[in-house]
């Protein structure tokens, strides 16, 4: 815009009007106030030993803890770096701890799984008390071990043997004397009769000698009748011997079985009694321990084959060839029932399990059932059964990450299920999805007893309580909830510092001088962009602890300083600003077009935060409007090139309630305008720009310019008054970035943000610096009214009581642009509905001098 004579009475006021929304420099971050710090270094100071400003999950969390009832879980949430998980275990320890001094916790157990006589396929689940699985698996391993060197031994003995010789020699001799009996009847008949390998044979006997077949042959009819009928009644005599035999064998085999299960089962008594003795409480191990008494008598010869000085099969010391061999060829383990599987051993656990895991797949949370390939295929049984962290933390707590647990497959679903039926069922995903041929091997599920805790964000604790509502509330029915910041006030500054001091103490860092540790406070300030809060993300200040500490070493300084923190600050930018460099090489070599200077009539500069994930940054952009006659409406470019958010396609719409409340309560307002920011090709989302677009709208209508070397942020309602944004400080920067390094500084430029945000400025020292020297401003406004007298250098203007603006103000202007663009339009449409009459009736328009006649088209009319 050129200037007159009067540019400089017109600066002035211009500039009166904008000072008095400037916002002093002192306003624009935390004053640090060193004598505030009662310390020289944070090496006088006693580590943090506890939480800042946490009270509410702090309370939350002892409540859940507290409340020893189902569903009582609980569900914490908050940012990353709050921590959540610090203090969970903190609590935890503090209850566990206060429960063993009053006595009252819940015993700790182990857990071990047995074979199932019954059906091998249901390994049985046993309780035992905390310490003695191991014991239980030692002793039954040691009684295998006597009992393979020992039956034999008693089987072998003298008197076992003299007995079992007494009975072989009465089966004997019973067996002659029936074999005795059928010889003598035979001889009484002239028959022979032979005991061979293949059976009794008996032959007719001629002249003391056996009769051949040919001499029987030429037998007359009536001798050999005789003697076949003898032969046949022989015959039956004998099949009755043999009879008497095998009834002979059966018993005498019986009456070894007994002889050997009685001296086998006075032997099990004798091995098992320590450990009969040892589980007398516990019905189940008792019942398990007289079931394997019975598997030992009733499998006597699987022992019999133990003898050490025999060669051995590979992997079974000592056993020949026999029952045991063969089912050990087969992958069968006759002695698996002596196996005790402790899933969960708690013998070196003090205190209830805290069990934390960091990654619960479904294997590490519920346990799995290995496998060993056998003959082509793979088998298990209760001695592969793991367990998963709902085991280990059975009678105690467990903790674990939400967005880990969703991602699993399964996983979240086994935890709901484990929590709403109280137990932990060992099963195996892979056979369900058929990666394995299904084994059949369903082990006994184990009681559980358990507090869940689970931690994540805000989003996804909403989601489970929207889409998973009823499991989900029925489980978890306490929320702890972390937050993200708390007040910067004396107590907290001093705890703060305390944490500076544990950080240096845990990670051996050099120790922070009182503007060292200022610096973090107000770094901490920065993160939640707020002048009178401070950070609980402690993640961060950790970080930021270490890396000034590693900048203090390189100095080889004894502490750490203020600079080493604003180093450690400015480093980190310097490694992720890549993007905002390039950016602003943009805008420096005209590829990006931006004005900072000078003064343009409906183009204004917005301000827009730019979010990498691990830096965010503020950078101005051009945004233009052309207002004409019209009844479209606003048309918002973004929208119809479907690059605009919902959040910035609503702030343009209230656009059109703020003008319409303002100047179209008489009238209609018949206007179109487009609104566009230029050169925006990654799309555009949020409000802060709706008041920036509506003062390139008012500045379009008025046809007064816009301060180019203003940026402006900030979001309106319908009834004009300016909303709070977020990224002020990023925003803020970001602008007096582009004008030191294109234009340079003038002492005129600015940022234009709303009145609330003015306790967020966290600003970087070399920003406050140029802000105190009068070479940058920031202006604080409530209304788009203040906005624009700042923007415009023209008063806005307020109505008189006939509803009128005063003449020449903003207002004023733009009120008769909008009176204008409608008579425009309604004479435009006059002028369409006559036409369209005129043409119904078959009329013809003829204008005239002394203005437009309508007439008949007959000739004689028109003379």
């Amino acid at each position: 815009m050129p200037r007159t004579k009067n540019s400089k009475t017109l600066d002035a006021i211009k500039n009166d009007l904008a000072s008095k929304f400037q916002v002093d420099w002192d306003q624009t971050t935390w004053q640090r106030n060193l004598e505030a710090f009662a310390f020289q270094c944070t090496d006088e100071l006693t580590p943090l030993d506890h939480f800042i400003g946490q009270d509410r999950a702090q309370e939350a969390i002892r409540f859940g803890l507290g409340v020893d009832k189902p569903g009582y879980n609980l569900f914490v949430t908050g940012l990353t770096g709050t921590g959540k998980t610090s203090a969970i275990k903190t609590h935890l320890q503090s209850i566990v701890d206060d429960l063993d001094r009053q006595e009252k916790r819940r015993p700790i157990s182990d857990w071990a799984y047995v074979y199932c006589f019954e059906d091998p396929d249901r390994p049985n689940a046993i309780c035992l008390p905390r310490g003695t699985g191991k014991v239980y698996r030692q002793q039954l391993a040691t009684a295998l071990r006597t009992l393979q060197d020992e039956i034999p031994k008693v089987l072998k003995s003298e008197g076992f043997e003299t007995q079992v010789r007494g009975h072989e020699e009465n089966d004997r001799k019973a067996t002659q004397d029936l074999m005795s009996g059928l010889e003598q009847a035979g001889q009484e008949a002239n028959f022979a009769v032979q005991l061979t390998p293949n059976g009794i044979t008996i032959f007719p006997m001629t002249e003391g000698r056996p009769m051949t077949p040919e001499e029987y042959q030429a037998l007359e009819s009536e001798p050999k009748a005789a003697i076949d009928e003898v032969r046949a009644q022989l015959m039956q005599q004998t099949q009755d011997t043999m009879a008497k035999i095998r009834e002979l064998e059966k018993a005498s085999a019986q009456l070894m079985q007994q002889l050997e299960r009685g001296a086998v089962d006075q032997l099990v008594d004798q091995v098992f009694f320590e450990v009969h003795a040892l589980s007398q409480d516990i019905p189940e191990m008792q019942q398990f321990l007289t079931d394997l008494g019975e598997y030992v008598v009733n499998n006597i010869g699987y022992f019999k084959e133990f003898d050490a000085p025999k060669s051995a099969l590979p992997g079974i010391p000592g056993m020949s060839q026999g029952p045991a061999a063969g089912a050990a060829a087969l992958g069968i383990d006759p002695f698996l029932p002596f196996e005790l599987n402790v899933l969960v051993d708690n013998s070196a656990v003090e205190k209830l399990p805290i069990i934390i895991e960091p990654n619960p797949n479904w294997g590490n949370l519920f346990g799995r059932i290995e496998r060993r390939a056998v003959m082509g295929t793979y088998v298990s049984d209760h001695g592969m059964l793991k367990p998963g962290a709902v085991h280990l933390a059975n009678g105690g707590y467990l903790v674990l990450n939400a967005r880990d647990v969703l991602v699993a497959p399964g996983v979240w679903e086994g935890l709901k299920r484990a929590i709403r039926n109280q137990e932990a069922r060992l099963e195996d995903p892979a056979e369900q999805s058929g990666l394995f041929i299904p084994q059949g091997l369903r082990p006994e599920p184990v009681p559980l007893d358990l507090k869940v805790i689970v931690t994540g964000d805000e989003s996804i604790y909403r989601l489970l309580t929207s889409s998973d509502n009823e499991d989900f509330w029925d489980l978890f029915k306490v929320k702890a909830e972390f937050d993200f910041r708390v007040d910067l006030n004396e107590e907290n500054m001093m705890a703060y510092c305390a944490f500076i001091c544990r950080t240096c103490e845990e990670e051996s860092l050099l120790a922070f001088e009182t503007g060292g540790a200022a610096r973090v406070l107000e770094f901490g300030a920065r993160q939640v962009s707020d002048q009178t809060k401070l950070s609980t993300r402690f993640g961060q200040i950790k970080d930021l602890l270490i890396e000034a500490d590693y900048w203090a070493r390189k100095d080889d300084a004894e502490m750490v300083q203020d600079h080493h923190v604003q180093q450690a600050i400015s480093q980190k930018v310097y490694r992720l600003n890549l993007v905002e460099e390039r950016l602003q090489e943009m805008i420096s070599d005209g590829s990006l077009l931006l004005d900072v200077d000078g003064e343009k009539v409906g183009q204004i500069n917005g301000l827009a935060v730019y979010d990498l994930g691990d830096f965010s940054f503020g950078r101005p952009s051009r945004i233009t409007v052309q207002t004409f006659a019209g009844r479209e409406g606003f048309i918002n470019i973004e929208r119809e090139s479907d690059m605009s958010g919902r959040s910035h396609n609503k702030g343009v719409l209230i656009l059109s309630g703020y003008l319409g409340a303002k100047f179209g309560k008489d009238r209609p307002l018949t206007l179109s305008a487009s609104i566009a920011f230029e050169q925006s090709y990654d799309g555009v989302d949020g409000d802060s720009a709706s008041s920036t677009e509506l003062y390139a709208i008012s500045s379009s209508l008025s046809g007064l310019p816009l301060r180019q070397d203003i940026a402006v942020t900030g979001s309106v309602n319908q009834r004009g008054e300016i909303q709070p944004i977020g990224g002020v400080n990023q925003k803020v920067e970001g602008m007096f970035d582009v004008c030191r390094s294109t234009a340079g500084l003038t002492g005129t430029q600015g940022v234009v943000i709303p009145h609330q945000n003015v306790k967020n400025l966290m600003l970087r020292d070399d920003v406050v610096d140029a802000i105190r020297e009068g070479m940058f401003h920031i202006y604080a406004v409530k209304t788009i009214d203040e906005g624009l007298e700042v923007l415009t250098g023209v008063p806005a203007g307020e109505t008189d009581d006939s509803g009128a603006y005063p003449e020449g103000t903003v207002n004023y202007l733009v009120a008769k642009r909008l009176s204008e663009l409608n008579d425009s339009m309604r004479g435009y449409f006059q002028g369409l509905v006559s036409n369209e009459l005129v043409a119904s009736r078959g009329l013809t328009i003829i204008p005239t001098k002394a203005g437009i006649h309508a007439a008949c088209p007959s000739q004689d009319s028109l003379k």
